[in-house]
């Protein structure tokens, strides 16, 4: 059975989302960043990032990992990648022209919007967001990113989704990337950039109930099977409309 290390609130809501959206059965592992934990190597500290325990599942101490009967891997968009190519259905590649473009629009945002979407969030999160300093660090990474919304956009004109004609893991991992800059609306103002997004968040309520304590980190384990969501795009953009209003975006350090 897969198995996932982490919460919600860092990059494992990839990973949880893909495991969802795909139907299969996932035992749940929460691991929290041990930034907030006071004494992350304290006896009676919840397993994070810095736990022994989760060292050996992954040495470089950042969530998401995901364990699939014995295959540890340990990159949140890679491992999406790899449970689309094993599971197959409509969000996997059709042929090997789907994977390329879903493998290169996967590093696209890894590479081109990440590193800047992140930093955006990190301002916040430091509390510097009405700071001249965190003004100027925001507005420095907005303008970094308006090429690769602009990129984006050109791509989606005519189009519904990014690879295929159908919702795939490339317009999954692109919301999960970009999701990072919804503070910034200015750069959403374009339709398909800000659908690509809103369209494809998984609605609230598929974030909630049994998911063993990884919504916030307070339990251990949990096993479930979720059925693949059946919403249609527009009932998604409905649906995930107050998500688009959350600033906060943890990640995983």
């Amino acid at each position: 059975m897969l198995t996932i290390y982490g919460v919600y609130r860092s990059r494992a809501s990839r990973n949880y989302w893909m495991a969802r959206e795909l139907g299969i059965p996932f035992r749940s592992v929460p691991v929290i960043q041990a930034r907030r934990v006071a004494d992350p190597l304290a006896a009676d500290a919840p397993l994070n990032t810095k736990s022994p325990g989760f060292l050996a599942v992954n040495p470089m101490g950042l969530i998401p990992a995901i364990d699939d009967d014995g295959l540890v891997l340990t990159e949140s968009l890679a491992n999406n990648l790899y449970l689309a190519r094993k599971h197959g259905g409509p969000l996997a590649p059709a042929d090997v022209r789907e994977e390329g473009q879903i493998g290169n629009w996967t590093m696209w945002a890894a590479t081109e919007v990440e590193p800047y979407a992140v930093e955006i969030v990190l301002a916040y999160d430091k509390g510097i967001e009405n700071t001249p300093e965190g003004q100027t660090e925001i507005a420095a990474c907005a303008r970094a990113l308006e090429r690769a919304f602009a990129v984006l956009e050109a791509h989606l004109a005519g189009r519904d989704h990014v690879v295929g004609g159908r919702f795939t893991v490339a317009d999954l991992n692109l919301a999960e990337v970009f999701r990072y800059a919804m503070s910034q609306t200015t750069l959403f103002r374009q339709p398909s950039s800000g659908e690509i997004v809103a369209g494809a968040l998984p609605v609230p309520s598929r974030f909630q109930g049994d998911d063993g304590g990884a919504a916030e980190g307070a339990g251990i384990e949990a096993s479930w099977r979720i059925p693949s969501s059946t919403s249609s795009r527009t009932q998604r953009l409905k649906a995930s409309a107050p998500l688009l209003s959350r600033r906060e975006a943890d990640v995983t350090k």
